[in-house]
């Protein structure tokens, strides 16, 4: 016999279930009767607006490796969220996402707070959106949308709930065993490892989801076994290679004619888990002109339907790189030569950025994870901050600015045994600094190293690619970001000058709870890419 209980026990079972613990969110009225009589053993984890929530939810989900889930307030709440849904989209991160909607019975009548046609407001960012016919459906849809969730390429859902849904009867629903490891075509693999075995220089470009998948000691073996150079795709989000490692060649732009040139002297490119190529500025690229052979190994179907040259393996990363592994026979090539790392900057005043980078990366204990949304600093930390492979490094692929600060704070909810340092711009910080208030009340083992270079440092290196000039809006003067952070509860101090920097940052760091370093910096910005022709 089939047992009835209300649509929130049916609900909370699931999420048992399915192993989530937490759930993110920011109350208001159409969600009071989901929230009401709260169960002790799952953490109702608030954030100050709903863009704070989401990162934290996606930071969450990313290194639990299972679904964040997230309870949204109505239309409006949705509104404020869609910036970090489209992150948590570009990151394929696991999210399933509710919202409350307004009663049944006066829906009709337009009411204050219901969302018009709710489950159309996410897309296209979402894998599924639904607002259930009936309020007996809605424990079956939210197991939908969980199942497709976790589904590679992973992803955030929706589901719409109205307010009176919750203590309606339905039927409980089992949780099921869904498989996610998709194995690669045998042939396909079998002729790109013929191909890895004719090539005379062959290189490899990694993206995010070796990491994703927990594949980077896979990814390493299989480079090592055939001595190929590895490169990062453009705008990798994850470290998916231990950036010391011999073979590690270096971080290819998202400029055709700067990745063109960088893979000119390889035979053969292999993308594994990564688009073949995210491109941010326009120009030739002479990769696709028929020299180099292409392949691609991706999880993600429409990513193999862009690609413009070669051939595309659709399957998830270990099984891939296991049979990759298994069939590609051992080489005596010549092993190529990896990137070496610049010599360490020198202090100066003001603080160059590279030398707070390099101090930085000097001072982060062993096993900290690092959180980036610096856009313009970019470079010079992947020149100074070398990231050790597997679960080190998260940052935004969406080029959204928002998500990394609550991010970090999901990341340290996640990983509560580890240090999280989230680097972050001054601008970036302010489109979601509520976020610090969640780490301070919950103690977070949390440090933020904001760059405080007085603006949007990219934007003014993009107005220099661009040559364009008397730009308004990008000098941000005024922001305190100490008095910011102590208001919400945080440890805060500022460092002027290079002399400071090592002792305020060995403080912060071993600080029990959450830390704010913010660094006055050169406000000098590198060019991202080439000038403008």
């Amino acid at each position: 016999m089939v047992s009835t209980i209300t649509v929130k026990q049916a609900t909370f079972d699931l999420l048992r279930a399915f192993g989530i613990k937490k759930v993110f969110g920011n109350p208001g009225s159409t969600e009071l009767p989901f929230l009401s009589d709260w169960p002790g053993d799952i953490d109702y984890v608030l954030g100050l607006q709903e863009a704070s929530v989401i990162g934290m939810a996606d930071g969450y989900a990313q290194a639990t490796r299972n679904a964040g889930f997230v309870n949204l307030h109505s239309a409006a709440g949705v509104g404020h969220a869609l910036g970090n849904v489209f992150t948590a989209f570009r990151n394929q991160t696991p999210l399933v996402i509710t919202a409350g909607q307004q009663a049944r019975s006066i829906l009709p009548l337009q009411p204050f707070l219901f969302a018009e046609r709710a489950s159309e407001f996410p897309r296209p960012y979402v894998k599924f959106a639904v607002e259930p016919a009936r309020a007996e459906d809605v424990p079956a849809a939210i197991a939908r949308a969980y199942y497709t969730a976790m589904q590679p390429p992973c992803g955030p859902t929706f589901v719409s709930v109205p307010i009176d849904d919750w203590t309606k009867p339905a039927q409980a629903i089992e949780a099921r065993s869904v498989t996610r490891e998709l194995s690669p075509d045998r042939d396909a693999i079998r002729g790109l490892a013929d191909a890895l075995a004719a090539s005379q220089h062959p290189a490899f470009v990694v993206g995010p989801g070796i990491d994703r998948a927990q594949a980077v000691e896979l990814m390493v073996r299989l480079a090592e076994k055939t001595r190929a150079a590895v490169w990062v795709s453009p705008f990798s989000a994850r470290c998916s290679f231990p950036e010391r490692h011999p073979q590690f060649a270096g971080f290819l732009h998202a400029s055709p004619g700067q990745i063109s040139e960088a893979l000119r002297a390889y035979d053969l490119v292999v993308v594994i888990g990564a688009p073949v190529f995210t491109f941010h500025v326009e120009g030739h690229a002479a990769i696709f002109d028929g020299a180099t052979t292409l392949f691609q190994i991706t999880d993600d179907p429409e990513a193999a339907s862009v690609t413009p040259s070669g051939a595309s393996i659709v399957a998830t990363m270990k099984p891939a790189l296991a049979a990759l592994i298994e069939l590609t026979p051992a080489t005596k090539r010549t092993l190529p030569k990896g990137r070496v790392l610049p010599a360490a900057p020198q202090a100066a005043d003001p603080i160059p950025a590279e030398f707070l980078l390099h101090s930085l990366g000097v001072a982060m204990p062993d096993g900290a994870v690092l959180v980036e949304e610096a856009p313009s600093h970019r470079p010079a930390m992947q020149k100074f901050m070398p990231m050790r492979g597997a679960d080190s490094f998260y940052t935004m692929a969406s080029g959204g600015l928002g998500h990394s600060l609550p991010a970090s704070v999901g990341i340290a909810l996640g990983r509560p045994d580890i240090r999280t340092v989230c680097l972050v711009g001054d601008g970036s910080a302010m489109y979601s600094i509520q976020a610090l208030w969640t780490a301070a009340q919950r103690n977070l083992p949390l440090t933020v190293v904001v760059i405080n270079n007085e603006g949007y440092g990219a934007m003014r290196s993009f107005s220099q690619v661009m040559q364009v000039r008397d730009v308004p809006g990008l000098n941000l003067p005024g922001i305190d970001f100490v008095k910011i952070a102590e208001g919400l509860g945080c440890d805060a101090t500022r460092v002027t000058r290079s002399s400071e920097l090592a002792g305020a940052l060995k403080r912060a760091l071993s600080h029990d709870g959450t830390s704010v370093v913010e660094v006055m910096v050169d406000s000098t910005v590198p060019v991202l890419y080439e000038r403008k022709a």
